[in-house]
């Protein structure tokens, strides 16, 4: 079957997509789908019903616990845009229903079509099934020499972060969520050991979970890097001026006596299984061992290190 018209309902999906030069055969994607520029041009096909940039964290953590007791969507489809789209190729995940769009729609999304189109799951939850869903891609648009030089180009950058090794390896604490606290899983803690950490808590391919102040203590880590799923950096800086900087217990971390708090842009390099996901790496190569990696140029604004905010 030939596939001209695709549907993304994943903005890592959507990225990898632009990677392989195919966007012209992309007629619908979220509205997460944000990167490139362009992705962002192009028909929503589904949206959720969390106006996240309006909301602070706990903001967003109680309503999306609502929506989930209530058992009702917190995605919606845009039927009209998905019947103009008329998708050969819908591409998902199965890894999180809060984080974007599920089993449930695409089920929804065929029955609003009257067709079957092909149907992908990325579903990734460490670094090598990230690699290994390029070429899994790859394999579909018939374009598997381009996945071949996508994965050589990663593997490569990725290669250059491992062999450096530092004499202190640093505990590292990374916090997906701040109101309330979530441990970061899935690929991150793998970022963390490939940039020369030890990661505190959670543990590669494992679900975020809550966590509270006790274990973060207990973790004691030398380093915390704050990375709310969905946040760039100034956001996340300013959900700790918000929730963190005068929260109970959190001045005695020795971190942050220390100064060794960062925020990250999540959304771009760490809250999606996307290809930047190597650029997180990289960034934080840059924050775990700073001296061995100064002349490492990453994205601007893409991570800040909390200084003289306790107060």
């Amino acid at each position: 079957m030939a596939i001209d018209r695709i549907v993304s309902f994943l903005p890592s999906a959507t990225e990898l997509l632009y990677e392989f030069g195919v966007q012209d055969s992309l007629y619908g994607v979220t509205h997460e789908c944000k990167y490139p520029p362009d992705a962002a041009l192009k028909p929503h096909v589904i949206s959720s019903v969390i106006k996240s940039d309006e909301l602070t964290s706990k903001e967003i953590d109680t309503m999306t616990c609502q929506i989930l007791k209530d058992g009702k969507d917190i995605f919606v489809i845009h039927e009209n845009n998905l019947k103009k789209a008329d998708p050969d190729l819908i591409i998902s995940q199965e890894t999180c229903e809060v984080c974007a769009a599920y089993t449930d729609q695409v089920s929804k999304a065929v029955k609003i079509l009257g067709k079957k189109p092909i149907l992908h799951s990325m579903d990734p939850h460490n670094m090598k099934e990230i690699i290994a869903s390029v070429i899994k891609l790859g394999e579909i648009l018939e374009r598997k020499e381009k996945a071949k030089e996508i994965v050589n180009s990663l593997e490569k950058r990725i290669g250059n972060i491992r062999k450096v090794k530092s004499e202190k390896i640093p505990k590292v604490l990374a916090i997906e969520w701040i109101e309330p606290f979530f441990t970061a899983g899935h690929w991150v803690p793998e970022m963390i050991e490939t940039a020369g950490g030890i990661n505190m808590i959670s543990r590669t391919g494992e679900h975020s979970r809550r966590l509270d102040m006790d274990e973060i203590v207990k973790s004691n880590p030398d380093v915390i890097i704050l990375m709310p799923c969905g946040f760039d950096t100034r956001r996340t800086v300013a959900e700790y001026e918000k929730f963190l900087k005068n929260k109970e217990g959190w001045k005695d971390l020795e971190a942050v006596k220390n100064n060794q708090i960062f925020a990250v842009d999540a959304n771009s390099f760490f809250s999606k299984p996307s290809i930047r996901t190597v650029e997180g790496i990289e960034i934080l190569a840059k924050i775990i061992q700073p001296e061995k990696f100064k002349d490492l140029r990453v994205s601007d604004t893409s991570f800040e290190q909390i200084v003289n905010k306790i107060t």
